[in-house]
């Protein structure tokens, strides 16, 4: 109860934050539809409490982007950080709604000078999960994305590159998992395949591909 109910202050702080936001309205409206939406499952979690385990996560990014220039980026590593709420829905299929701090970006190199995008999210997974009997999970679901900061890095020397950035970032992940019932400890991995345009530029469209990996560990756990 109190992790859904700290997942629901940071998802109505991100929204108010919306609000400073220089966008079109059609991507605002965009962006509070879905963060509607997304605070709306929290709190069904909320009131269904007694059926969800909840937990903390973390571990490795390794990041990149993908763009219509075809440039030549290179992937750079980062971390996720994180809580979550697994929701049973029957003994088979579960609910997992996941606040993550992401680092992302990529890597690039310009005249013999190599640099560095980094790219830091708020993202909210929700990922349907089917269980297996011997602990192995897989899932997929869609994935938003909150961008709370962007700069390039160039021999030691930071650029805040922003404002040429798009607010919010929308994709889907594939992964799979495994839980070790017993002591709640467990580990996944997903890959996570942006949809949507994540810079300013009119000439060129880019987006998000990245593959995470991590440890888990769920509290009191119940099958």
């Amino acid at each position: 109860m109190i992790i859904i109910t700290f997942l629901e202050r940071v998802v109505i702080q991100i929204l108010l934050l919306f609000r400073n936001y220089n966008l079109s309205t059609k991507t605002l409206s965009m962006k509070y539809y879905l963060s509607f939406a997304l605070a709306s499952l929290m709190m069904i979690g909320t009131v269904s409490a007694q059926h969800a385990n909840f937990g903390i996560k973390g571990g490795l990014n390794v990041y990149n982007v993908k763009d219509d220039n075809e440039s030549n980026y290179d992937s750079k590593t980062g971390l996720h950080v994180g809580l979550f709420a697994h929701m049973h829905l029957n003994k088979q299929w579960a609910l997992q709604p996941e606040l993550l701090y992401s680092g992302q970006g990529a890597k690039f190199t310009t005249s013999g000078t190599e640099s560095k995008l980094k790219l830091d999210y708020i993202n909210i997974p929700l990922m349907l999960q089917y269980m297996f009997d011997n602990g192995f999970r897989i899932e997929a679901g869609p994935q938003v994305g909150f961008l709370v900061g962007a700069k390039t890095e160039t021999n030691g020397t930071n650029v805040d590159v922003k404002d040429q950035l798009k607010g919010a970032d929308f994709g889907l992940g594939l992964g799979l998992g495994y839980i070790h019932v017993p002591t709640g400890f467990g580990v996944d991995a997903r890959y996570n395949f942006g949809l949507s345009n994540i810079t300013e530029a009119d000439n060129n469209k880019a987006m998000n591909r990245g593959f995470q990996l991590g440890v888990f560990y769920q509290f009191k756990h119940r099958d």
